[in-house]
């Protein structure tokens, strides 16, 4: 299973934006910060704005910053900005419209699986992540970074 582009790419923008959100970070310092091109960086940020994961900060010159706490979002929320749905196989999908639902054992395998990768996406919130990537990241670049 792989993940697409934007879910990955918007999960390590809503990283760093957690990371800068007392103050804001202006897109192209995300872009750089997370070596993703501006452009690029324009098809993950509409989306997380859609969603209301960000907002603009109050000053203008500041750049985003996370509509609510760090805490309250998952990366479920975060893969919901991107994917209408988690599904490892059509079949397992909550309104799928497989005719042998609940009579074939490999759609209750896909739905299964499904249940605890969204479990697991549910159980991640940002403010993890965040303090996860505080963790690898050594003080002395934090700063050269900022």
């Amino acid at each position: 299973m792989r993940s697409n582009t934007k879910v990955r790419y918007g999960l390590r923008t809503m990283i760093q934006i957690g990371l800068d959100s007392d103050r804001g970070i202006l897109q192209k310092d995300i872009a750089k910060k997370q070596e993703i091109s501006n452009k690029y960086l324009d098809q993950i940020i509409a989306p997380l704005k859609a969603e209301g994961l960000i907002e603009k900060a109050r000053n203008p010159h500041a750049g985003y910053i996370l509509s609510r706490p760090a805490r309250e979002i998952t990366a479920y929320d975060i893969y919901k900005a991107f994917e209408p749905e988690l599904s490892m196989a059509p079949c397992a999908q909550e309104e799928g419209k497989c005719t042998r639902k609940n009579m074939c054992a490999a759609e209750h395998f896909w739905s299964g699986l499904n249940q605890q990768i969204k479990a697991y996406f549910e159980s991640q919130t940002l403010e993890q992540l965040i303090d996860i990537q505080l963790q690898l990241t050594p003080r002395q670049e934090q700063t050269t970074q900022e």
